[in-house]
């Protein structure tokens, strides 16, 4: 199933390799042909598995499931193609290596020879404890990931090849909209699995809207964020149980015209029912953040531009 009748492929450049397999680690559009200062991102949208990395995993089937989010790659190009947005979305899996955990958020009692001299802070990490690091270990549900340990050296060339010309690119683009528009936003795409019912409706979340609570974009944009979706009759959360992760740490900066969201969107409101294949509604769900991005844009451009504000009043 795919999403609208969109033929147009945005994703004209490649960027980064995935070790033992000829494809690249992320796809990308030309920055310079953006209509809008918005760059749409699904790091974990890549779904380019090696036979080697697939051969490694104890259940593959199940476990690259689990770790991607699941066809938000689709999502994030057709919102491209609609809005005139930038984006810049991966190919290599989040099992291979998760772009949006900090390089040094790793477990090192996966790594064959351990850890490096060099000293890492032990806050790096947090999330490696969970089983969920650079390099996912195991899983909630199925438990360990991987058949045998890891080498440092297939650690370091996944940094080298994914990880670092990921965010070199994310970076470069961001600053080069920035610098072309006057600000640039970043939309970060990901994919929950459903949540319990929302206490203030008793519906289903379908959407979490993160703003790194307040560090990656201001009150006003995060909370137009929500009122969009409130507007038309869809349940956004703000920040929990997702307020966003490292891909926003590291790229999103307010005081130099940099912003970011991400965006969690309930796996149940465009797959079916086995949360495995579209269904119709995946279009509908594309429309609906294009919506959101054309909404964000309008309000960000109003607020930033004394001009706009003095015409209107």
């Amino acid at each position: 199933m795919s999403v609208g009748d969109d033929t147009r492929n945005p994703l004209s450049m490649e960027g980064g390799s995935i070790p033992n397999w000829d494809a690249p680690a992320f796809r990308m559009s030309d920055v310079t042909e953006a209509e809008i200062p918005f760059l749409i991102a699904a790091p974990h949208g890549g779904r380019d598995y090696s036979t080697d990395i697939w051969q490694k995993m104890r259940n593959p089937h199940s476990t690259s499931l689990s770790l991607e989010d699941r066809l938000v790659d689709q999502i994030a190009k057709a919102v491209s193609i609609r809005t005139g947005a930038a984006a810049l979305i991966a190919q290599a899996p989040r099992a291979l290596i998760d772009l949006n955990r900090d390089p040094d958020d790793i477990d090192w009692q996966m790594v064959t020879d351990g850890r490096p001299e060099r000293r890492v802070s032990n806050a790096a990490n947090r999330r490696a404890r969970t089983g969920l690091g650079l390099i996912p270990r195991r899983l909630l549900r199925t438990g360990e990931i991987w058949k045998t340990p890891l080498s440092r050296k297939e650690l370091e060339e996944r940094i080298r090849r994914v990880h670092s010309p990921y965010h070199h690119t994310l970076d470069r683009m961001l600053h080069s909209l920035r610098d072309r528009f006057g600000f640039a936003f970043l939309l970060d795409l990901h994919s929950m699995p459903p949540l319990a019912p929302a206490k203030r409706r008793n519906r289903q979340v379908e959407f979490v809207v993160g703003d790194r609570f307040g560090a990656s974009a201001p009150d006003s944009i995060s909370s137009g964020a929500i009122d969009f979706f409130d507007r038309r009759g869809r349940v956004a959360e703000r920040n929990s149980p997702y307020a966003g992760g490292y891909i926003l740490d590291r790229h999103a900066r307010p005081m130099g015209q940099i912003f970011g969201l991400q965006l969690e969107i309930c796996r149940s409101t465009y797959l079916d029912h086995t949360l495995t294949s579209a269904t119709p509604r995946i279009g509908a769900v594309a429309n609906l953040i294009a919506q959101l991005v054309a909404c964000l844009n309008a309000q960000i451009s109003y607020d930033l531009r004394p001009d706009l504000r003095d015409a209107a009043e």
